[in-house]
């Protein structure tokens, strides 16, 4: 009797990685493999990577040796952004035996026993930057969270200075309307009442379709979902934010009050060296715009830290600017330079200690924005969903992304995937 093959996948990076992981992982399914857990052995280890930042690739090599060293009779793959950015390098690692970046994904099993079968590393990363169609991958039904997350975009046609992400992700693709809101219904039949729409630049969702589609009416199709309670949208660039897009966001009943908007800089002088295409007085208009419309809106932002030339005085607008946006998160990233990048080469390149410095100012500003934030709602009442419960107590967040640890009374039971109102107390906050 033939035994049943096993996988093992292991993620890095962003929120588009590990959907993508889930997607794999139920294609293995669906080849016949097992998914293992962490600690147990597996015939294939598969590990996804990343390559936004410097770290992410260190973490990447890393976790790719950890494997090998620790399942040495497992065929080892590796996909991912620096797979697809750097196969080669992958590919020299011991004990890699695949590499396919970050394309290719629904041919695994295939490749896998081609690999067998040869009995050698094998390179099958497709090159990228001509590719002009949405690769789709099986439904997430085996979602371990709690809320389930759907894919409608891929690639990045921005090209900022310093960011890596369109030569492992390729152009602008977007998925077939219909697939979208085929896969949104099944979720919500299978029990799911919060969706995030993800992608690697989710507001331009629809530009390579025509006029016909566009992130707007993709909002307002979900959105009449029967049992639907919630719909939570990726990071949106400032300029996406149309006045229809914003209008749809609004009136929507589902849409969650909660934006991620990249910033990257306070400074008009840095943003235009990294490419960004808006000033800071039209970013500041659109979030006057923003919290008009939802004086409780929650905003939260990316700022890179360090970025080539960027001054003493441009560090010092760039705080202030910041502080001045109400923020209810930032993520603050020390620049970091990408090979093959522009900005790699610029001159007056920042001193990893100066880039230190800078970071934790932001983090300063980062942190107190987030407290006055929450804040507001202190005594108030909210709906939370709970995402883990465990030892009396449940985790979860709200719709403006607030993230909770509730204590739960011994008589009552609750499970994930279920919500609930309460009244917030300050010491019910989870501060990242």
């Amino acid at each position: 009797m033939k035994n049943t093959p096993s996988v093992y996948l292991t993620t890095l990076g962003c929120k588009v990685n590990q959907t993508e992981s889930e997607a794999v992982a139920q294609l293995f399914r669906e080849a016949g493999y097992t998914v293992a857990n962490v600690g147990e052995k597996a015939d294939v280890i598969v590990v996804n990577t990343c390559t936004v930042t410097d770290t992410g690739d260190s973490k990447s090599r890393q976790m790719i040796r950890r494997m090998a060293r620790t399942h040495p009779g497992s065929l080892i793959v590796v996909m991912g952004c620096y797979a697809q950015t750097a196969p080669e390098e992958v590919l020299k690692i011991e004990g890699v035996d695949l590499v396919i970046g970050t394309q290719r994904r629904s041919e695994l099993p295939a490749l896998i026993e081609k690999v067998k079968e040869e009995r050698q590393p094998c390179q099958a990363v497709a090159p990228i930057l001509k590719t002009r169609t949405f690769e789709e991958l099986p439904l997430l039904a085996q979602e371990r969270r709690t809320r389930a997350t759907i894919k409608i975009q891929d690639g990045c046609d921005q090209f900022c200075t310093y960011c890596v992400i369109p030569y492992a992700r390729g152009p602008n693709r977007s998925r077939n309307p219909q697939k979208i809101l085929e896969e949104a219904r099944q979720l919500v039949e299978m029990g799911y009442r919060e969706i995030v729409l993800t992608g690697i630049h989710t507001g331009a969702y629809g530009r390579d379709a025509g006029a016909a589609w566009d992130l707007a009416r993709l909002i307002r199709e979900l959105s009449a979902l029967k049992e639907l309670r919630r719909l939570r949208l990726g990071s949106i660039e400032p300029v996406e934010l149309t006045p229809w897009l914003i209008e749809e966001i609004f009136s929507s009943p589902v849409v969650c009050p909660h934006l991620h908007i990249p910033l990257q800089s306070g400074s008009d002088a840095v943003l235009t060296k990294m490419r960004r295409p808006y000033t800071l007085r039209e970013y500041g208009n659109l979030l006057e715009k923003l919290y008009r419309a939802n004086p409780e809106l929650a905003v939260s932002t990316d700022v890179i830290a360090g970025f080539p030339g960027e001054t003493e005085e441009d560090h010092v607008r760039s705080l202030a600017f910041v502080q001045g946006c109400q923020f209810s998160g930032i993520h603050v990233f020390p620049y970091s330079q990408r090979r093959g990048t522009p900005a790699a080469n610029f001159p007056e390149q920042i001193s990893k200690k100066v880039k230190g410095e800078r970071s934790r100012e932001l983090l300063r500003v980062a942190a107190s924005g987030r407290q006055a934030y929450q804040e507001k709602f202190i005594g108030r009442e909210a709906e939370v969903l709970i995402e883990r419960v465990a030892a009396g107590a449940v985790w979860g967040r709200t719709p403006n992304y607030l993230a909770l640890k509730l204590p739960v009374p011994p008589e009552r039971t609750l499970t994930s995937g279920e919500f609930i109102c309460i009244i917030l107390e300050r010491n019910y906050f989870l501060n990242p």
